[in-house]
């Protein structure tokens, strides 16, 4: 069997006498999309910071791309190939669709951050920026404001973002919040076709893109993993129904 390219081993984070994340063990194997799904309040947030680094786990390991990364910050764990994409956009609204990835493969590069509005007009960072946005379908708007998109646009514009930086893996923290439906299918598309170019950890409230998505699907709870398995054996299991997704009576 294949190294996963992520390996979390029972991750523990505390804020006193509150547990929120309790002795939580996941993998993520390559060309997969792996989806973490749960309540308000059951740790998913905390666990996106434990992964990424943002938060220092109290005990567990994090592995990635077969290498221990726990003790390292947001920093390096993004130079080892671990991209993030954020519940909130985070784009530079002034700036072109175009100069937006350009930037993100600047800093994948190494290169200063002093003159932000060449980095589209290098023709190194171009051709990589436009290979991003080929990705995610999103080239025809390259010399679009990136203000002026739609919501649904700038969260694939996010996600181009993140391919600048070669990543290794994607951690995506709810990309389809306050998505419409077409703006969702959008999204379902673009992920669906990356997965067999980059491995996607998803945390997502939606559970259609979920079930449309997601290979695996782990179920936190009150910080714990409940159970965890393919999109119909989630749909089934008694204990999922009565903690998050709710039974045809009480849906």
């Amino acid at each position: 069997m294949n190294q996963p390219v992520l390996d979390l081993k029972k991750l523990n984070k505390a804020y006193g006498a509150l547990k929120v994340t309790k002795n939580v063990s996941l993998t993520v194997a390559s060309g997969e999309i792996h989806a973490v799904i749960g309540p308000n309040g059951a740790g998913k947030t905390t666990l996106i910071g434990q992964i990424s680094g943002a938060l220092r786990s109290d005990s567990g390991r994090v592995f990635f791309a077969g290498r221990d990364v726990t003790g390292l910050s947001v920093a390096k764990r993004a130079q080892r190939g671990l991209g993030r994409s954020f519940q909130i956009t985070a784009i530079l609204p002034d700036f072109s669709v175009l100069e937006n990835v350009a930037l993100g493969v600047q800093a994948k590069a190494g290169h200063s951050f002093r003159f932000l509005r060449p980095a589209a007009k290098d023709p190194r960072l171009n051709a990589k920026a436009l290979e991003c946005l080929d990705a995610v379908g999103l080239r025809a708007r390259s010399k679009v404001r990136a203000g002026d998109l739609s919501h649904g646009e700038k969260r694939v514009l996010e996600l181009a973002i993140a391919l600048a930086g070669n990543p290794k893996l994607l951690l995506l923290d709810e990309p389809m919040a306050g998505a419409g439906p077409e703006e969702t299918a959008r999204l379902v598309s673009v992920l669906a076709a990356l997965k067999d170019r980059i491995p996607i950890l998803l945390v997502e409230h939606d559970m259609d893109a979920v079930f449309k998505l997601a290979d695996r699907i782990s179920v936190l709870v009150y910080g714990e993993v409940i159970a965890s398995g393919g999109a119909e054996e989630i749909r089934q299991n008694p204990a999922v129904r009565e903690a998050y997704l709710g039974t045809e009576d009480n849906a």
